[in-house]
């Protein structure tokens, strides 16, 4: 959400400057004593910035309105696409697509409409898609233009596939293992935080490419930063082959560092916004491959979201169940992986994403059904735009139009007739834990990359913890108990290494710089 800060989105240089917008009292939609008395049920669309619905502000008048009807409490409103942003005030430069030219701000314009019909939004962000296009971006900001094809060494992004191939037609993407993307992303969801007033960010694309040679291999994490990071840690001289295991676990590790880094991050800007991640949900559930740990989401694009739930490093897991109901082996795909979702929920919350552009106005209804039975927290259709298969091949806005407020009855008369308020999160407004964020820098003044931390408690009930550095040498570490902890760099053959204390209270971020003198 938006804080009352002189900070420019020029002087964005890292997460040392976030603290003090905590301070800084909350800015709040507003929940009303009805919102109170309505069961909690998420519901609500994801809106895509490829079709119409936010490029103008008579489609964001549209878009309320038909939110409204289907009695939805939350719109994921794609405004990070390739690195750019719909929107006026980012990191991000502002989108070339065509939308209506500044001083119109697509996501300004949905919050204020939104907002004042009673529903939350939230900037659905792609992580690591870089750019789509033959044409370059206009901007020379972009990432595209100054870290991409032109660029060299740590200054290249791109990600690499064991091919050698960075770029599949016009698909570029950058690489979560290099230090420099990955506080460039976390700067970027820090300024729309800052600078909007969203009720949370949601990430897509927060994993390792599709375009493998297989349905359970990742080829990529090939770049030249990638391969060095991963011979420092490992000791190891040879090129790693996509099947190999330490490097698959290496590159999951990269994808799960930066969420909890974005997660830290955003909760210092302010602890009410919510974060959550798309989450992948390939082919069949658990069930059918002896475990998580034999899924394609796990194996197949490195995106360990179940992970992620057990650490506390998301709020919400939206699952993106793309199955058609009307296929039974589809239909088996989707029931298993709701099992899964609602097992795997961790004290966090689960929402179902089903395909509306995969299925009929029947179908949908069905899966509807059978996501509220299943026990989720609620239901996020994918996607406003396209809203049954009928309108998905159709190019008439019209028969898109019919077909969405065809599907809007038929669950309002159905599985959505009451109205629901969007689940709290209590980790949060009642929160009985802390976190810490940190960073270890060397005596020479370097940061100290993929090194162990250790949080050891000197007061009160927590657990000796051990977190590990990212490429920037920052650390992050959540639902501690407070207390006073002694923290410490561990990492064998490591110098100089005098403890620094922190404390931890609940509900905030503890910040802590850790220093020492050598690595060995």
């Amino acid at each position: 959400m938006r804080r009352p800060t002189s900070r420019t989105i020029a002087a964005l240089g890292g997460l040392a400057l976030l603290p003090a917008l905590a301070l800084a009292a909350p800015a709040t939609a507003g929940t009303t004593d009805v919102d109170q008395d309505r069961p909690e049920q998420w519901r609500g669309y994801w809106v895509d910035a490829f079709n119409p619905g936010i490029y103008d502000a008579e489609q964001v008048t549209a878009l309320v309105a038909d939110a409204e009807a289907l009695g939805a409490n939350a719109l994921v409103v794609q405004v990070g696409r390739r690195f750019d942003c719909f929107c006026n005030d980012a990191l991000y430069p502002r989108t070339d697509a065509w939308i209506d030219p500044a001083p119109y701000d697509p996501l300004a314009e949905v919050i204020e409409q939104a907002h004042a019909a009673g529903i939350e939004v939230h900037a659905w962000v792609n992580a690591t898609t870089l750019w789509n296009s033959a044409t370059p971006p206009r901007s020379p900001e972009h990432a595209f233009n100054a870290h991409g094809f032109a660029a060299e060494g740590e200054d290249r992004w791109l990600n690499k596939r064991v091919d050698g191939v960075e770029k599949v037609g016009n698909n570029s993407f950058v690489d979560p293992a290099n230090p420099h993307v990955v506080d460039y992303i976390v700067d970027a969801v820090a300024s729309i935080t800052e600078n909007y007033d969203v009720d949370g960010v949601n990430l897509d694309y927060i994993r390792y490419p599709d375009y493998n040679s297989g349905d359970f291999v990742n080829d990529w994490g090939y770049s030249e930063v990638s391969l060095a990071r991963f011979a420092a840690e490992t000791g190891r001289t040879d090129v790693p082959a996509p099947t190999d295991e330490q490097f698959s676990d290496w590159r999951r590790d990269q994808v799960s560092a930066l969420v909890r880094k974005i997660y830290l991050g955003m909760y210092e800007v302010d602890p009410t916004d919510r974060l959550s991640i798309n989450g992948i949900t390939y082919a069949f559930g658990p069930a059918s491959y002896g475990g998580w740990e034999g899924t394609r989401p796990y194996r197949n694009v490195m995106q360990d979201w179940k992970s992620w739930l057990d650490e506390g490093i998301v709020d919400t897991v939206t699952a993106m169940n793309y199955k058609r109901e009307w296929m039974p082996a589809q239909a088996q795909m989707f029931d298993e992986w709701n099992d899964a979702l609602v097992e795997y929920r961790a004290g966090r919350h689960v929402v179902n994403g089903p395909a509306l552009y995969l299925n009929d106005v029947d179908s949908s209804v069905q899966q509807a059904r059978d996501t509220l039975a299943s026990g989720f927290d609620g239901w996020m259709g994918y996607s406003y735009a396209n809203a049954t298969m009928a309108a998905t091949a159709s190019g008439s806005q019209a028969v898109k139009d019919a077909e969405r407020a065809a599907l809007t009855a038929a669950l309002r008369s159905d599985v959505f007739a009451d109205d629901v308020a969007v689940p709290t999160m209590t980790w949060k407004t009642a929160a009985t834990t802390g976190n810490v964020a940190g960073t270890v820098t060397l005596a020479d003044g370097t940061v100290a990359d993929q090194v162990d931390v250790v949080l050891h408690p000197v007061s009160g009930p927590g657990q000796k913890l051990v977190v590990r550095t990212d490429g920037s040498g920052w650390f992050g570490a959540v639902d501690l108990a407070p207390g006073r902890y002694r923290v410490q760099v561990v990492e064998e053959g490591a110098e100089g290494t005098a403890s620094t204390f922190v404390t931890v209270e609940a509900g905030t971020v503890a910040d802590v710089a850790v220093r020492a003198g050598t690595l060995g």
